[in-house]
């Protein structure tokens, strides 16, 4: 069993379409590095020098990973990650 992980509108044109991926075990920065050789550029869009940009947020089922470990988060199998831009209006 992998990891799920469910990915935005904005980043499914990166995904063929899908709103939801499968990835590896490991560390969050270590899923979006593997994302990103599955999907290419998708790592760009989410993350810059090995962390996470401030305008996306990381869900590990259902648990904000900015209360957790971060980038450095562990994943396991089975797990459900979410990717969520941040949303701003005006």
């Amino acid at each position: 069993m992998a990891v799920k992980v469910r990915i935005p509108t904005p980043l499914q044109k990166l995904t063929e379409g899908k709103d939801e991926v499968e990835g590896e075990p490991g560390t969050i920065i270590n899923l979006i590095n593997y994302l990103d050789k599955k999907f290419p550029g998708i790592g760009e869009r989410i993350s810059e020098g090995g962390k996470i940009r401030r305008f996306i947020n990381i869900y590990l089922n259902d648990e904000d990973i900015r209360f957790l470990k971060n980038e450095e988060t562990e994943v396991k199998e089975g797990d459900e990650v979410s990717i969520v831009p941040a949303i701003a209006g005006g």
